[in-house]
């Protein structure tokens, strides 16, 4: 079966269960999905903005009930490939490393450390399949672009770049650690968009990430350290702003699936086809529906 043949190719938008509340989105559904995975952090409700077809996905639940370190990043990943998702921006809060990265201001990175040390669950592959993928540069340039042409037209203080490190929750940072991150260059802190990078290039899905500064993490001495309250208020202050950037950036982003990261896997795959087990490429047929179609 091939999901590419009648699968109608979606943007894909990972963040806050509040994010689909915006004006515009209509033909709402919901959709409870099962993966090989398990079950993603929550329904995927599924619309249509200016016409394209655009699935959300809250990153924590409804609620904010799951940890970062809770997160199924894997389900979600592969329920939002099963709907047709070939782009992907994930909204997110982090903390600040740099001085002139103010809270409030937006950032769109374009590269990435893990430090999570949790990689191996963050794949799809094994099994019988081995793939290894180009990860130098984690976000899609051209989604970056239009990410930034969006938030550019729309908040007062957007930064170009900048490397995101991804780190284990729930717990913030001691202040030794927080300036660690400094000194090997990171320049925003986060919890979950790690994850989330890896598998969407080998889910084949364009992806960037629209991070929002709620704090200056604790490296900062004349500032307070992190505390939630902080960095809720700042998210609060913000999240009007980026369903802005989302209504907006959805009208610029192409309607054909045909850049370098849609086909991340031309390159990735190690195994013989004629070897893959059959039941980890049954349970992989959304992301492999090229490959399968041809067999």
């Amino acid at each position: 079966m091939s999901f590419e043949n009648f699968m109608e190719p979606a943007i894909g938008i990972i963040g806050g269960s509040g994010l689909y509340e915006m004006e515009g989105f209509e033909e709402i559904s919901e959709h409870a999905i099962s993966t090989p995975f398990g079950d993603p952090s929550d329904k995927v409700v599924r619309g249509r903005i200016a016409g394209r077809r655009v699935c959300f996905l809250p990153r924590h639940g409804v609620g904010h009930r799951v940890l970062p370190h809770e997160i199924n990043h894997r389900a979600n990943i592969w329920a939002l490939r099963s709907l047709g998702v070939r782009w992907l921006v994930s909204v997110t809060a982090v903390g600040s490393l740099r001085e002139e990265l103010t809270p409030r201001d937006i950032v769109v990175p374009d590269q990435l450390i893990d430090r999570t040390g949790t990689a191996g669950k963050h794949t799809f592959f094994g099994n019988g399949i081995a793939a290894h993928i180009g990860f130098a540069d984690p976000y899609c340039a051209l989604l970056r672009s239009n990410l930034l042409d969006s938030a550019r037209s729309l908040a007062p203080k957007v930064h170009d770049g900048g490397t995101y490190l991804c780190m284990n929750g729930p717990a913030f940072s001691t202040r030794a650690e927080a300036n660690f991150h400094r000194l090997i260059g990171a320049d925003i802190i986060g919890m979950t968009n790690g994850p989330e990078a890896r598998l969407a290039r080998e889910a084949e899905i364009a992806a960037a990430a629209l991070a929002l500064v709620t704090d200056y993490d604790c490296w900062k001495e004349d500032e307070a350290a992190v505390e939630v309250d902080a960095v809720i208020e700042n998210l609060h202050a913000n999240s009007a702003l980026a369903k802005t950037i989302i209504r907006d950036v959805i009208s610029r982003i192409p309607e054909t699936p045909d850049g370098p990261c849609h086909r991340a896997l031309d390159t990735a795959l190690f195994t013989d086809r004629k070897i893959w087990p059959p039941q980890t490429a049954k349970n992989l047929a959304p992301i492999l529906a090229r490959y399968l179609a041809e067999s």
